[in-house]
């Protein structure tokens, strides 16, 4: 009884050390660097100081089966005076920009997004921007609990540039890149009125789709493990660090 009692036991803590192993593997850690600029940075001087100042991530799993297109996907991370500097560079076999309306559904189109969960609570901004800038902003703790940011405070707070200009269109099929500079102030974040980014310890995913695109596709940068695309998962987002 003492030889099975021990063998059990190996085998449990075994199973559990290997679960931890692969939520360990899942969870990405990512330290967003602050960068010091004592002016008014515009769009442009955004993206200029975020090519000199932070590090090139991808955006690059592949999490399902069904979807194995992959777009070439990276983006830039700071932060500066309590807002998020981001910057996405994208090259894809067809661009769409259909949907025109502050928080439409911008995933119909080529797509890049920011999910974030400042508190690191399980409840998160879900930022998605169509490749023309037009923004879709929501806070919640699921898919199925989200509230949505006044259209007014995503179009008077949230500054976006894209190399696509931004004017709509049908989708285009060849080899296109394109770029985007977003900036979003903490004050933006209206269900956390009085947080303050620099020492936030959050969490986060950044993901690329295009549902309604000519090859259908649902990119992220940490891993989600379910059976199908589903980016509302709080607990696959990875970590990241405002230093």
């Amino acid at each position: 009884m003492k030889l099975e009692r021990k063998i059990i036991l190996v085998l449990c803590v075994s199973i559990f050390g290997t679960a931890v192993a692969q939520t360990s593997k899942l969870k990405k850690v990512l330290k967003v660097k602050e960068i010091e600029y004592s002016g008014n940075a515009d769009l442009e001087k955004v993206s200029e100081l975020l090519e000199v100042n932070s590090e090139l991530q991808s955006i690059d799993v592949l999490n399902w089966d069904a979807y194995q297109y992959s777009p070439e996907v990276k983006f830039r991370i700071a932060h500066n005076n309590n807002q998020i500097w981001l910057k996405y560079y994208v090259k894809e076999k067809s661009i769409r920009a259909v949907v025109a309306e502050t928080n439409g559904s911008v995933h119909m189109d080529s797509c890049v997004e920011f999910f974030f969960d400042p508190l690191g609570d399980g409840s998160y901004y879900n930022f998605e921007f169509n490749c023309i800038g037009v923004t879709h902003l929501a806070y919640g703790a699921g898919r199925g609990e989200r509230d949505f940011v006044a259209p007014e405070v995503i179009d008077s707070e949230i500054q976006i540039s894209s190399t696509l200009g931004e004017k709509t269109f049908e989708e285009k099929t060849g080899d296109y890149s394109w770029e985007m500079t977003i900036v979003i102030p903490a004050t933006s974040l209206t269900h956390n009125k009085d947080i303050q980014l620099k020492g936030l310890k959050s969490n986060a995913n950044f993901y690329k789709c295009g549902d309604k695109s000519a090859e259908e596709h649902y990119l992220s940068w940490n891993s989600i493990a379910t059976k199908r695309p589903d980016f509302h998962r709080p607990e696959f987002f990875g970590s990241i660090i405002f230093e």
